[in-house]
């Protein structure tokens, strides 16, 4: 089975060749198209894949160049020869659509990475509406696939399965080397939250940025009344150049929180960072499995906003705390009451770290994108 994958960025997107790794080991012969000059180019020739330096996004921006990129995305594909076609953005999905054509008989396949298209009426039904009958969509989480059957796609068009993770490498960092380097007492309780800081897209009505850095300084300030000990801890740094959001963020948190709230910027020993978490918070505003994977793979205690694919992996009261998006209150209450419940906090970390072990495992869900190729291949 030769499969051509189509990735717009050569940055990231260790997701993918997480799963292409594994397709490869299982027999499929897999052929990538990312554009040239990013630190991912060579990695997919590293685990079997041939690679091919082409830009298939859909250039928004500048649509006059499309039929350009069409012709070369045409020949690309006689070339290869694919017996099917797998997409892993948006934008790489309308440029195989409509470039092919809704005619082309090749079966294509759209693994939706996040749901945030879907949220928004136009773009959901702009995407869905470009489909021919060749087309399929994989939802990489629950809430994605019912968004689809609920716009009236065919379910027999629609799969779930999630991006794996190597879950054997998530090991225990080091316990006290943050609270060292903080300088912080060996019991100052430490919120953590780990994610790209993500601008509000205007164009979509955002006034706060997709992870919801604001709402958790907001359910700082609110938990500073009755815990003024603690430390909020955010690792990660601006993602495409937000520098402005970034300063903004921390002019805000400075404001609402004063020292409380501290900026790691990007780190690269996330393992030893979650190991002085007490509570790990995600406060997405649109996510898919996102960062709760690895807060639950390493066993930290974890709130999450009921979100996407959140609710897959963190389920409330069992492996967890699940609030609504965009509630400060609300969250700082899951805080408090996972700080104040440390018994309880360990066991359901737990419960999501065994859950997580289950569902995350890259072993165990290239095997599962395997059997979807074969059933629409059949189908073909």
């Amino acid at each position: 089975m030769r499969v051509l994958h189509l990735l717009k960025t050569s940055v990231g997107a260790t997701w993918a060749l997480r799963q292409i790794r594994e397709l490869q080991n299982l027999g499929v012969e897999v052929h990538v198209a990312l554009p040239d000059g990013g630190p991912m180019v060579g990695h997919y020739t590293a685990v079997g894949a041939t690679e091919h330096l082409l830009q298939t996004d859909f250039p928004v921006r500048a649509p006059w160049q499309f039929p350009q990129l069409a012709g070369k995305l045409t020949k690309l594909v006689r070339s290869v020869k694919p017996d099917l076609i797998h997409s892993h953005f948006v934008g790489t999905t309308l440029s195989m659509r409509l470039g092919l054509g809704r005619g082309n008989s090749i079966p294509r396949v759209f693994q939706v990475p996040g749901p945030l298209h879907l949220e928004h009426p136009f773009f959901r039904a702009a995407e869905i509406a470009t489909a021919g009958t060749a087309d399929y969509w994989i939802g990489s989480c629950r809430w994605t696939c019912d968004r689809y059957l609920r716009s009236g796609v065919d379910p027999r068009r629609v799969f779930l399965s999630y991006y794996g993770l190597d879950v054997e490498s998530f090991s225990p960092g080091v316990q006290g080397k943050l609270r060292r380097e903080l300088g912080l007492d060996p019991n100052c309780p430490i919120v953590g939250m780990v994610a790209y800081m993500y601008g509000p897209k205007r164009y979509l009505g955002q006034r706060r940025g997709l992870k919801g850095h604001e709402d958790l300084i907001d359910a700082c300030r609110i938990l500073l009344r009755d815990k003024p000990d603690f430390r909020c801890v955010i690792v990660g740094g601006p993602w495409n150049n937000a520098t402005d959001y970034e300063r903004e963020l921390h002019a805000y948190a400075r404001r609402r929180c004063g020292d409380r709230v501290i900026f790691l910027g990007t780190r690269y020993d996330i393992p030893d960072l979650y190991a002085d978490f007490d509570v790990a918070v995600h406060p997405s505003h649109s996510e898919n499995v996102g960062g709760a994977g690895e807060s639950c793979l390493l066993g930290v205690p974890t709130v999450a906003t009921h979100v996407g694919g959140f609710p897959d992996l963190v389920r409330d009261g069992e492996t967890g705390w699940l609030v609504p998006a965009s509630d400060p209150r609300a969250l700082a209450g899951a805080i408090r009451h996972a700080l104040d419940n440390r018994e309880m906090a360990q066991a359901r970390a737990r419960a999501g770290q065994k859950l997580s072990r289950n569902l995350l495992d890259v072993k165990k869900t290239a095997p599962v994108i395997l059997k979807i190729y074969r059933q629409i291949l059949d189908k073909a």
